[in-house]
C-alpha cells in the first residue's frame, strides 16, 4: 500500500501535485481493467469478440482507434483459460502497451529489432503488423524470459523472427546501420504499471530509478548505432518519471544525431516535459508523450519517437560465434526430398512451401519466412519456429506449430473433432479412439480452428498438441 509518507507519494506530490498523489493512490487500489489484442493473424474483433461471449461469457468492447483491441468488460475469469487464447487468437495486454509497436508501424518488408522483447508482447505485435514478412529480431538479456518470449511466439504463430539472448547494448557491434526500425521498451522502475505489481512499491526509490537510468540511456544509443540513417526508434517505459524519460532522451539529443517525431496517440495523453527542478530541456521534448493512468483506463506509459538524421562512428565489430546450421531454400535437393511425404500426407502445394526457408538441426526442422535476412545465425538461440521433426524411417513428421500456421493449405488428412471428450483428450495429450485404416499423420481441426496434428495408430488419434500447452488451466465445459 502507498500512504502519503511513502517515497512514491513524495515523489509524486513534488512532480505534480498533492492531488495527483491521492489520484495515483485511487487508482491503484482499483482492480485493473484488463484488455486483449486480437491476432490479426488468425482473426479479427469482429469474428472472435462473439465467439468469447457466446462460448465463454466473455463480454467486451472495442476500442476506437486501435484496431484489434478488446476493453474486457465481464467474464473476466476465464480470459487466460480458452481455447482461443492457447491457440493465440489473442494476447491479454494492457491497452497502453499496445501503442508502442503502433506508434513505430514497422512493414511487411522491413528489418525491425525488438531490443528488451520478452515476454513477447510487443514482440508478437510487430510480428503481426509486419504481416509475418520481412526480419524481425527479438532479442532479451534474460534467459528465463527467454523461454516466455519464444512460447508466446509460437502461440501468436510469428515466423518472421529470430531470437537472441545478450546484452543489448552489446548488438551495436554485430549491428550498424542496419534496422529500418528499432523499438526500445526499457526496464524501468514500473510506476506506471503497481496496480498490476504491487510489489514495486516495496522497493521503490528515486536513486534506484535514476541508477536504471544509465541502462536505459545505454540501450537507446545502442538502438541509434543499429538503426539505419532516416531510420526511425521508439523509446517506450512504464514509468512516470522524467529521470527514466525525457532526462535519457535529451542527453541522446545532445551527442547524437536523432530527432523528434511529434506523434498522435488513439489515448489521452500530455506532452513531455521540457524543464524539470529547473533543468531546461530540449523544447523538441513537448512532442513526447506521457499516459496518465486514469485518464486512459490502462498503465502509465511513456512514448517517444525518434528518427536517425545522420552517421554515428561505427563501433568495434565482435567476433561471433559460427553457425550451427544454414537457411536453406525449398529448392535445396536434402530440403525438396524431405518434403515429399508433406505434399502426400497434407496437400501442401510446393509454392507454399517455397516461401520460407528452413533450417535442419539434428532431426528437428525450423521454418522461416524467405524474406528473413540475416547472416549472423550463430548468434541466435532460435530462428523461426518449428516445422517438423525427421523420425527414424526417415519420415517428416509435421508440427503442431507449422499446421496451425499453413491450416488454409492442408486439404488432405484432416481429422475433425466431434464433441467435447474429444476436444478434451486431444488437448491433453491423449487418444481419441477411432477406427483408422492405416498409419500415418494427420491435421486436427475443431470447428474453424487448426488445433494441431497427431499420429494416426492402430488405437487412433494420438495427440501432438505440444506438451508445453497440455499444462495449461483450458476451460473445456461450454
Amino acid at each position: 500500500m502507498i500512504d502519503t509518507d511513502s517515497n512514491i507519494y513524495k515523489y509524486l506530490s513534488g512532480l505534480y501535485s498533492e492531488e495527483y498523489a491521492k489520484k495515483y493512490v485511487d487508482f491503484i487500489n482499483e482492480d485493473p481493467v484488463p484488455y486483449i489484442r486480437v491476432n490479426t493473424l488468425k482473426t479479427s474483433s469482429s469474428k472472435l469478440a462473439p465467439v468469447l461471449e457466446k462460448e465463454y461469457g466473455i463480454k467486451s468492447e472495442e476500442i476506437p482507434g486501435i484496431p484489434g483491441s478488446l476493453k474486457i468488460t465481464g467474464g473476466r475469469e476465464l480470459l487466460g483459460k480458452t481455447i482461443e487464447h492457447i491457440i493465440g487468437e489473442y494476447y491479454i495486454q494492457g491497452l497502453s502497451s499496445m501503442l508502442p509497436p503502433i506508434v513505430l508501424l514497422p512493414g511487411p518488408g522491413e528489418k525491425v529489432l525488438d531490443l528488451c522483447a520478452a515476454p513477447g508482447s510487443k514482440t508478437t505485435e510487430l510480428g503481426e503488423m509486419m504481416n509475418n514478412r520481412g526480419t524481425l529480431i527479438a532479442n532479451e538479456i534474460a534467459l528465463d524470459r527467454v523461454k516466455m518470449l519464444v512460447y508466446n511466439l509460437d502461440r501468436m504463430n510469428i515466423v518472421n523472427a529470430g531470437v537472441t539472448h545478450t546484452k543489448g547494448e552489446w548488438l551495436s557491434k554485430v549491428y550498424y546501420d542496419h534496422f529500418d526500425k528499432v523499438l526500445v521498451d526499457a526496464p524501468c522502475s514500473g510506476l506506471g504499471i503497481i496496480q498490476k505489481k504491487n510489489e514495486v512499491t516495496n522497493w521503490w526509490s528515486l536513486e534506484r530509478a535514476t541508477r536504471l537510468g544509465d541502462l536505459q540511456l545505454r540501450l537507446l544509443i545502442a538502438a541509434v548505432k543499429m538503426v539505419k540513417p532516416g531510420g526511425e526508434i521508439v523509446y517506450s517505459t512504464c514509468t512516470i518519471t522524467p529521470e527514466e524519460n525525457e532526462f535519457i532522451v535529451d542527453k541522446v539529443l545532445q551527442k547524437y544525431p536523432v530527432e523528434i517525431i511529434d506523434i498522435d496517440l488513439p489515448v489521452k495523453s500530455e506532452g513531455g516535459f521540457t524543464e524539470h527542478n529547473g533543468v531546461k530541456l530540449s523544447p523538441s521534448l513537448s512532442g513526447a508523450k506521457r499516459i496518465v493512468p486514469w485518464e486512459a483506463d490502462s498503465d502509465g506509459f511513456f512514448i517517444v519517437k525518434l528518427k536517425k538524421t545522420g552517421d554515428t562512428v561505427p563501433p568495434e565489430q565482435q567476433r561471433l560465434k559460427p553457425s550451427h546450421f544454414d537457411l536453406l531454400s525449398y529448392d535445396k535437393k536434402l530440403i525438396k526430398d524431405l518434403m515429399n511425404n508433406i505434399h502426400t500426407d497434407f496437400g501442401i502445394d510446393e509454392d507454399v512451401l517455397r516461401q520460407y526457408n528452413y533450417m535442419i538441426k539434428k532431426n528437428d526442422i525450423n521454418f522461416i519466412t524467405a524474406d528473413w535476412q540475416e547472416e549472423n545465425t550463430g548468434m541466435f538461440e532460435r530462428i523461426g519456429t518449428r516445422f517438423g521433426t525427421i523420425d527414424k524411417n526417415g519420415k517428416l513428421i509435421l508440427h503442431t506449430q507449422a499446421a496451425q500456421i499453413l491450416k488454409e493449405f492442408i486439404t488432405k488428412n484432416v481429422y475433425k473433432i466431434e464433441d467435447r471428450d474429444e476436444l478434451k483428450k486431444y488437448m491433453e495429450g491423449g487418444i481419441i479412439k477411432k477406427n483408422t485404416d492405416s498409419p500415418g499423420q494427420c491435421a486436427v481441426r475443431f470447428g474453424d480452428y487448426m488445433l494441431g496434428t497427431a499420429a494416426v495408430t492402430i488405437a487412433g488419434i494420438k495427440s501432438r498438441f505440444p506438451r508445453a500447452k497440455r499444462t495449461q488451466d483450458i476451460y473445456l465445459d461450454f
